[in-house]
């Protein structure tokens, strides 16, 4: 008897997923939390009838696991959706070897509940379909009524959310495919990748760490970087530049979002932003599926994946770790006004979105993107975990930064939970146990968590704090000295509390979003008229001073007290406990000439300039390095614990002086290697009075950020040293104890 009906239908190019098992533990709590009532997967191999000629026969199949799996009678497809009442598995053959098939002839295989259900889960296995290059997806229907939370249209293919790999565009940037959809494929075909007998992922200490924030793309994508046309902007291309990280001494990637996304997402219907390339990549397809048109030459997701791997590995033989930038707030379907909808509304909206039932089911938005995942559903929890461990596993990346976390402490209504199970979940997991873990805490709809987030004293956090305090008191805001003292610090007001440590507090003064450091100090006000949003994106409150004129300027004076005080900031942030993060471009002095959301362009705008890099090697990139390499050869950086009256001694007996600008201390290190530190945020030289230096040692400058390269930064020290050292306005002293 025949429980499943086959047709064909006409369906414009996908591209495809695959599915990974679940251990018997975890299989176990999805089933509960899936509402199986006890009915276990069919394990029964009943043929099913199928018409002669499409050359394969159909079995019941199994509710785990999800996504698309290889069993002993053929590929296994099982798929969640509590609310749906219909399930069509939609599948394109290949068809001689190529993979673009575009207006061929979909196969659509009607799901019966009676015989293809196993709870809240759909499932089927079909024999004798290839072991890759099939492309798939789904067409669900289920209740129509809006007002409950329901967005079901039969008309919809849907990406399976379990799918491991995901097809459509090949090309970054291709408008001549700009509408092409996105459909799940799978690869049981490869062999296993080749991690290399020798091969160990470094294994750095939290407390020594200096992150590296940066795009994919962009850091080859430029014509600058040399390469070949064909790797720029791809995980390959990141290989070839990482004797540039090296040079700079950083020992870990942040890399912005590398799950698959559409870039042309914003030109698929007339609006302000139909000019945009989504190039940053915050609007998540697929949770499992690396960004495959971030292979070389137009591979594919089957290329991407294996490249993705090349790159992890390339940079852990360099002793680099690979951290990533995770997106589990949002995805990419937008909001109810105009939804682009390829996933997870179409296969149960009212089970992954937050909905507001109290206000005709409208979708809940603390995202800011129209949409907010519902994170600690226990259907959606257990997708994000086996997302995060399949990152582990399959591509040994080494952590996460979990974009605007505070997302994942709301509960299903949208209220903020004491203890979110997701939270804690990621923490306590075996698997994400030996991860860096990273929240950026805070959300859009106001639930502001730093210092304050659920942590299970495993998560760390992006510091918003000391971006602020750092920023504020270098540009000579008043009141601002203790605060800068608390920060470079450690920030004990924030992170010490039950067994929290400095390195709790991802340090940074610039990040992706808002100015880089060359424009944090060339510009008053934000200059995103490029957007095509009137200048309503993007931070208002960005603390930034432009040394004396707004924009690029060909006065002398001006530009040095601006790499002067892009060298403050820089110093100040590798001096500071806790783990410093810096933005891709800024050892060069990048500009987006006043952009501080520079999301949706696709140029030399946020693109490295490799030749830009070249003009600054002996003077502004020779400092940054400088001080990087002196951080990481410092142990007095990078305290296990926070600071005592032991640890530092702060030559300040004027806290309460709210137009003191000035802060001096001496880091003590247990061998007498003692640091002497001094910053001047006045507009006037301070002559400040040297303490004595340890027995047997003298001061040495290091730095003084008045002066020009080389002298700003001698790292065997200058001798010298007086009683006293004038310290010029808006500059930053840094003395070494050294042995006589």
């Amino acid at each position: 008897m025949c429980s499943s009906r086959l047709k064909f239908s006409k369906q414009s190019s996908g591209g495809g997923s695959s599915g990974r098992g679940l251990s018997s533990k975890a299989r176990a709590k999805t089933t509960t939390a899936l509402n199986v009532y006890g009915r276990r997967a069919h394990e029964s191999v009943l043929e099913e009838e199928a018409p002669q000629k499409l050359g394969f026969k159909t079995f019941p199949g199994q509710a785990f696991p999800f996504g698309a799996s290889q069993v002993e009678n053929g590929i296994n497809f099982a798929i969640f959706s509590q609310h749906a009442t219909a399930v069509t598995l939609c599948l394109s053959l290949p068809q001689g070897g190529k993979f673009e098939r575009p207006d061929g002839e979909m196969i659509e295989v009607a799901l019966d509940p009676k015989v293809n259900k196993t709870g809240d889960v759909w499932h089927i296995c079909i024999e004798d379909l290839p072991r890759d290059d099939v492309l798939y997806g789904y067409k669900i229907d289920g209740p129509r009524d809006w007002r409950q939370g329901h967005r079901f249209d039969s008309s919809i293919m849907l990406i399976d959310p379990y799918a491991k790999l995901v097809d459509g565009r090949r090309f970054f940037g291709d408008a001549s495919h700009k509408m092409s959809k996105f459909y799940g494929t799978y690869d049981f075909d490869s062999l296993p990748f080749d991690w290399g007998d020798n091969y160990t992922p470094p294994n750095i200490p939290e407390k020594d760490l200096v992150i590296y924030e940066m795009n994919v793309r962009a850091f080859t994508a430029d014509k600058s970087s040399g390469l070949d046309p064909n790797i720029r902007g791809s995980y390959l291309g990141l290989i070839e530049k990482i004797p540039h990280l090296l040079e700079l001494g950083v020992n870990a990637v942040e890399l912005l979002p590398v799950f698959e996304f559409d870039e042309f997402e914003f030109q698929r219907r007339p609006n302000p932003r139909d000019h945009l390339i989504n190039t940053w990549g915050y609007s998540t397809i697929n949770f499992f599926a690396p960004m495959n048109r971030y292979a070389s030459r137009g591979g594919g997701p089957r290329n991407a994946s294996w490249e993705f791997k090349e790159m992890v590995k390339a940079l852990h033989g360099a002793g680099i770790e690979v951290i990533l930038d995770v997106v589990y707030n949002h995805t990419n379907e937008a909001d109810d006004k105009n939804p682009y909808t390829t996933s997870f509304r179409g296969i149960d909206n009212k089970v992954y979105y937050m909905v507001d039932l109290n206000n005709n089911g409208q979708l809940l938005n603390f995202s800011g993107c129209g949409n907010t995942l519902n994170c600690n559903h226990p259907v959606v929890m257990e997708l994000i975990l086996d997302s995060l461990r399949h990152w582990v596993i399959e591509y040994h990346v080494d952590g996460f930064r979990f974009d605007l976390a505070s997302v994942l402490c709301r509960g299903t209504d949208g209220s903020p939970l004491d203890a979110p199970p997701l939270i804690r979940a990621i923490a306590k997991d075996s698997i994400l146990s030996s991860c860096k873990i990273i929240a950026e805490p805070w959300d859009c709809g106001g639930l502001y968590l730093v210092g304050k987030f659920p942590n299970w004293d495993r998560w760390a956090e992006w510091n918003g704090k000391y971006r602020d305090d750092i920023r504020k008191f270098i540009k000579g805001d008043s009141g601002m000295k203790g605060s800068f003292a608390t920060r470079v610090a450690g920030s004990a007001d924030l992170y010490k509390v039950h067994k929290r440590k400095p390195c709790h507090s991802v340090n940074f003064v610039i990040a992706h979003d808002g100015f880089t450091l060359r424009d944090l100090v060339s510009y008053n006000f934000k200059h995103n008229d490029a957007n095509g949003e009137g200048g309503n994106d993007g931070c208002n409150d960005n603390f930034s001073w432009n040394c004396g004129f707004e924009g690029e300027t060909d006065d002398h004076n001006i530009k040095a007290l601006r790499f002067r005080q892009m060298k403050n900031f820089h110093l100040a942030l590798m001096i500071s406990q806790g783990i410093p993060m810096m933005l891709m471009g800024d050892e060069y002095g990048h500009t987006r000439y006043g952009n501080n959301n520079s999301y949706g362009h696709d140029t030399s705008m946020n693109n490295f300039q490799w030749g830009l890099l070249d003009a600054e090697k002996s003077s502004h990139f020779r400092f940054f390095l400088e001080a990087i390499k002196f951080r990481q050869t410092h142990q007095v950086f990078t305290s296990d614990n926070f600071l005592s009256k032991n640890d530092v001694t702060w030559h300040e007996n004027n806290w309460d002086n709210q137009e003191s600008k000035f802060l001096a201390f001496t880091l003590h290190d247990k061998n007498g290697g003692d640091v002497y530190l001094a910053f001047n945020a006045h507009d006037y030289f301070v002559k400040v009075s040297i303490p004595p230096p340890p027995p047997k040692r003298r001061w040495l400058r290091v730095v003084d950020t008045n002066f020009e390269s080389p002298d700003d930064f001698i790292p065997q020290g200058l001798p010298g040293i007086g009683s006293t050292y004038n310290v010029a306005p808006y500059s930053s002293i840094l003395l070494e104890a050294k042995l006589t």
